[in-house]
C-alpha cells in the first residue's frame, strides 16, 4: 500500500542539498570563526570549564551561527530546541517555555536557539529574562542586525554577544575542498573562475556550498572560465541592507575615507553602496556635508562641486550621473582638509546658550525713529567700507560679555592660510582699540 509520505513524491532516503550533508558534525569542523573556538577563544574557554552562558552570535548570514548553536546542545549535553523570530510568537515561546521546564524537572536541560532574534519585539524579548535567570533554559540567539541597536538592554546585560566573521579565502577555500571530497570530483572550473565563484559568495558558506553544487550538475570535459561561469550562475547581490547596519557602515566607510584624504579608498565604498542598490542621492546629500563638515574654507569650491554633482545627478539619473557624484567624492578626498568652521559653530552653540539673551552693542543698532536716535541706536557706528584696510576694529559681542571668544580658528592650509593671516591682523586691531 502506498504511504501518504510516497504519495506526496517524497522518499525517507531523499536527496539532501550538499550544504546540508557538509554541516559540520563537531565544533571542530566549524571554519572561519578560530578567534571563538580555538585557544583563548570565549566558546573555547567555556568549553574547557565546563559551563555555557547564555549568547547573542552575531554575524553575516552563513557563516555558522545556528551550526554553532546545535553543538554547543551537543556538547553540553543539552536538548536544543530551534525556533525562528520570523514565525513564532509569544504563544509558541509559551510552549518552549514549558517544555523546558518539564525536561528541567526530568533532570535535562534546554539550549533554546532563537533565529534572527531582532525581529521580537520588546515585550518578547523581556519574556526570556526570568526562564534564563531561573536556568530554565540556556539562551543562544542568533542575528544579523546589531544587537545595541535590535535588543533590550536588560537581555543583552544577560548574554554574551559573540561576534562570528563572514569566511575570509582560506576558509571558503576549505569547503570548496570538503564538496571536492563529498562528491569524489573536483570542480570543473579554471583557478580564476574558482577564484571569481569564492568572491560571488561573499563571505557566505552556504551559498558557496550552493553554487558548487550547481556546478557539480554540469556535464563538461573543460574546465569553466570566469566568462562562462557568469552565464551559468546568477550571481547574488552584495550583502547590503539599505535600512540596517550595512547601511551606515558603507556610509562611514565612505565619509572616513574621505576625511582621511584616500581617493581611492572613497572610490571603492562609493561603488560598493552604487552596487547595492544605494539611493545615489542620498549620498549625495553626505557628499555635501562632507564639504562642509571636514574641507570647510580650505577649499571653497568643495561645496559647489557636491552641489553641481547632485544636480548632475538629478539631470541625468543612473548611471551617467553616478560619474558626478564619483568626481565630487575624489575633488573632496583630494581637496584640503579643514573642521575649522564645523568646530567653531559648536563653540558659537554652546555660546549662545550660555550667554542667554544679551542685546547686541547699541553702536550696531539701527535707529529708524527718533525716540531711538535718543536712546543711542546707532551712536558711534563706524562704517567700515570708509575705514583704512576696510576694518575699523569695533567691538561687535554684547557688552555684557566680559570675554570675547575666538570661536573660528582656521587652520593653515588651503585657502584657510590667508585667512587665518587676515583675521590675526583684524583681531588684534579689535583688541587694541577695546584695550
Amino acid at each position: 500500500m502506498t504511504t501518504l509520505f510516497e504519495a506526496a513524491g517524497l522518499q525517507t532516503d531523499a536527496p539532501r542539498p550538499l550544504a546540508d550533508r557538509l554541516r559540520p558534525k563537531t565544533l571542530d569542523e566549524i571554519v572561519g570563526q578560530d578567534h571563538l573556538l580555538k585557544g583563548e577563544g570565549p566558546i573555547a574557554r567555556m568549553r574547557a570549564q565546563g559551563r555555557l552562558a547564555s549568547l547573542v552570535l552575531w554575524g553575516p548570514p552563513g557563516v555558522g551561527k545556528t551550526t554553532i548553536a546545535r553543538l554547543l546542545a551537543e556538547d553540553s549535553d543539552l536538548e536544543f530546541e530551534p525556533m525562528s523570530a520570523v514565525f513564532s510568537g509569544v504563544a509558541d515561546l509559551k510552549k518552549a517555555f514549558d517544555r523546558a521546564r518539564a525536561r528541567r524537572a526530568a533532570g535535562r536541560g534546554t539550549l533554546l536557539f532563537v533565529d534572527e532574534i531582532h525581529r521580537f519585539n520588546r515585550a518578547q524579548q523581556d519574556g526570556f529574562l526570568p526562564v534564563a535567570e531561573e536556568g530554565i533554559i540556556t539562551l543562544v540567539g542568533a542575528t544579523t542586525e546589531n544587537p545595541s541597536f535590535e535588543l533590550n538592554a536588560a537581555l543583552l546585560s544577560r548574554c554574551q554577544v559573540l561576534v562570528l566573521k563572514r569566511l575570509d579565502d582560506a576558509a571558503l577555500e576549505l569547503l570548496l575542498q570538503r564538496a571536492e571530497s563529498e562528491m569524489g570530483q573536483a570542480l570543473p572550473l579554471t583557478e580564476s573562475a574558482r577564484q571569481a565563484m569564492t568572491t560571488m559568495a561573499d563571505g557566505d558558506g552556504r551559498y558557496l556550498l550552493n553554487l558548487a553544487e550547481e556546478v557539480f550538475t554540469l556535464k563538461r570535459e573543460t574546465p569553466v572560465d570566469v566568462e562562462e561561469l557568469g552565464s551559468l550562475l546568477n550571481k547574488r547581490a552584495p550583502v547590503y541592507d539599505k535600512s540596517r547596519d550595512e547601511h551606515y557602515n558603507l556610509i562611514s566607510a565612505l565619509h572616513k575615507s574621505v576625511r582621511g584624504s584616500d581617493p581611492d579608498a572613497a572610490l571603492y565604498w562609493l561603488a560598493r553602496m552604487i552596487n547595492g542598490g544605494e539611493d545615489p542621492l542620498y549620498i549625495a546629500r553626505r557628499v555635501v556635508r562632507m564639504a562642509v563638515e571636514d574641507i570647510g574654507l580650505a577649499d571653497s569650491a568643495a561645496i559647489h562641486s557636491a552641489l553641481a554633482a547632485k544636480d548632475t545627478y538629478e539631470f541625468l539619473g543612473s548611471p551617467e550621473g553616478e560619474l558626478a557624484i564619483a568626481q565630487a567624492v575624489v575633488h573632496l578626498a583630494c581637496a584640503p582638509k579643514s573642521n575649522a568652521v564645523y568646530v567653531a559653530w559648536k563653540k558659537a552653540q554652546a555660546a549662545a546658550g550660555a550667554t542667554g539673551s544679551l542685546t547686541p552693542p547699541a553702536h550696531i543698532l539701527n535707529a529708524p525713529t527718533s525716540m531711538m536716535k535718543e536712546q543711542g541706536y546707532g551712536a558711534g557706528y563706524e562704517y567700515d567700507h570708509d575705514a583704512p584696510g576696510g576694518v575699523s576694529g569695533q567691538d561687535y559681542f554684547p557688552e555684557g560679555m566680559t570675554e570675547r571668544p575666538i570661536l573660528y580658528e582656521p587652520k593653515d592650509i588651503g585657502r584657510e592660510a590667508a585667512i587665518a593671516e587676515r583675521l590675526a591682523r583684524w583681531r588684534a586691531q579689535r583688541k587694541q582699540r577695546r584695550d
